[in-house]
């Protein structure tokens, strides 16, 4: 509670009085004699006294207000003017505050004429040592990499190679932000000698600040990512990835350094760490042997917590730690369940397996050929080899009948219209390479599976084999889709409208003359 005194310095303050203002102002800069310390307040009467010429009053707020306080006033830029007496006045930090007003609001500021004045406040603090200076100066006052990723709008007033320089001292002075910046430079460039200068320094400064608070977490925590921020959380990912590509590597240092940022909820921090508890890469090799065994209990905690947020390698190394021998829990069902779950998402490797896996079980469900061309298709398509050779062996690709290019130059559009079902087959031969059963007994409604066309007659023509066609590109698909619409509400079996195999055939010749000189096909016995 204010005593006597205080109160008549408050009525004095209020009827404008400078004196009172400039002493009210100092009592609540520093607090005491009933009065509780408020910057801002401090601030409004103190800029009171400054409009009155009290030299006194601008003084104390270079010295004392910080910037933080004058950012929160509703025109900061206003404060501006007083800093700058304050820094002519001698006040190196309030140089500072002045640069940060103007620049921070640099399109007020060059209206006002006060932007070079800022950058020398700026380069007097930067000289004397202030890290946020040389920071701020490394933004604003270079050109070049570092003022671009720092911000967008920074402008060149000094050469790049100075900027840079300032940086560098800014970091090593401490300043996180700009530690962050030539850290993601030397990432960008591959630098790793030059990433780790600057991110290892800044890693064990933040382990040293969340050290204590890691037992007790039992999840990923949206308090300590904030608390990180994004670019810490980065720097830490792209650390321990360096640091476990090196020739000697501190395990525990590199462990520590991937919880602080799983706590953090970064995925990729989440599956480095599952991986190293593991002690496996990402395609299920050992790694770093004699360096401690593996823990798969906590490998699978933090591989599940990364599969979850789309990790498809979590999933496959998840995969191959239920399949190893040593591992208590080994179970062959959750292995193919959890690659299954890496291939859906669009893990190569993981697809690959899927498909050969399909197709080695083929002979115990009929439709495991399909799935795996379907694995393969998506494996090769990634660029996998192996997969594509697998593909080749299994699989047709299109290529037009001679006997359906010979059709086709037939085909009149009254026979067309004549025999729509007949042209259709035709277009199938052409689009698929199909023989002449093939094309006249297909059913498209159980043939077309989406990524493959299973071509199987021999229940009808016992003289053919079961084969897979590959459906590669887009005009294929559409013209399948467009033939099957014609099928779409047609039994296409022998029971049909159709006919039964001869019935085809004759009508075949019938409409194109041409065709019945050509070698006949012995037709089976055809159940009528």
């Amino acid at each position: 509670m204010a005593n006597r005194e205080d109160l008549a310095i408050i009525r004095a303050a209020r009827a404008g009085k400078a004196e009172a203002q400039l002493a009210l102002g100092r009592r609540y800069l520093f607090g005491g004699n009933g009065l509780p310390q408020s910057y801002a307040t401090a601030l409004h009467w103190l800029e009171r006294a400054a409009r009155q010429d009290m030299a006194d009053a601008w003084l104390l707020i270079g010295e004392h207000i910080s910037y933080e306080v004058v950012a929160q006033q509703s025109k900061p830029l206003d404060f501006a003017v007083w800093y700058e007496r304050a820094f002519d006045a001698g006040l190196i930090q309030a140089g500072l505050v002045f640069a940060r007003l103007v620049l921070l609001n640099g399109a007020q500021a060059a209206a006002m004429q006060m932007h070079g004045k800022a950058i020398k406040a700026l380069e007097a603090a930067a000289h004397a040592g202030m890290a946020d200076a040389q920071w701020l100066l490394a933004q604003h006052g270079a050109g070049g990499a570092v003022a671009s990723q720092a911000d967008p709008e920074a402008d060149p007033e000094v050469s790049a190679p100075a900027g840079a320089s300032w940086a560098q001292r800014a970091a090593d002075a401490g300043v996180e932000q700009a530690q962050q910046v030539l850290a993601d430079e030397a990432w960008q460039r591959g630098d790793w000698e030059g990433f780790l200068q600057r991110a290892l320094p800044l890693a064990r400064s933040l382990l040293v600040q969340h050290r204590e608070e890691l037992p007790q977490l039992n999840a990923p925590s949206a308090v300590l990512a904030q608390q990180l921020g994004a670019d810490n959380i980065n720097v830490l990912s792209r650390l321990a990835t360096v640091l476990l590509r090196g020739k000697r590597v501190d395990i525990d240092e590199v462990q520590e350094i991937l919880e602080l940022a799983s706590y953090a909820d970064d995925k990729a921090a989440q599956l480095s760490l599952g991986l190293l508890y593991a002690r496996m890469d990402e395609d299920g090799e050992r790694t770093f042997p004699g360096l401690g065994s593996a823990n798969y209990k906590k490998a699978i905690r933090w591989l599940t917590l990364a599969g979850e947020r789309g990790q498809a390698a979590a999933w496959y190394a998840l995969s191959r730690i239920y399949l190893k021998p040593e591992f208590s829990q080994r179970n062959l069902a959750d292995a193919q369940h959890y690659l299954e779950r890496a291939a859906e998402m669009g893990h190569a490797k993981a697809q690959l397996e899927c498909g050969v896996s399909a197709w080695r079980n083929r002979r115990d469900d009929p439709a495991n050929d399909v799935r795996a061309v379907y694995w393969l298709q998506k494996a090769s398509a990634q660029g996998n080899a192996n997969a594509g050779d697998l593909l080749a062996k299994i699989a047709d690709r299109s290529a037009p009948a001679p006997w359906a290019l010979q059709a086709r130059e037939q085909l009149t559009r009254e026979l067309m219209n004549a025999y729509p079902f007949l042209a259709a087959r035709i277009e199938l031969a052409i689009l698929f390479g199909l023989t002449r059963p093939e094309a006249l007994l297909i059913d498209l409604h159980q043939a077309d599976c989406g990524h493959c066309l299973v071509v199987d007659i021999r229940a009808y023509y016992t003289r053919s084999k079961r084969r897979l066609i590959l459906i590669e590109t887009g005009e294929e698909r559409q013209a399948l889709n467009r033939i099957g619409r014609l099928f779409e509400d047609v039994d296409c079996s022998l029971s049909g409208p159709e006919g039964n195999y001869r019935q085809r055939l004759y009508r075949l010749k019938t409409a194109l003359p041409a065709m019945a000189e050509a070698a006949d096909e012995v037709a089976d016995p055809v159940p009528e």
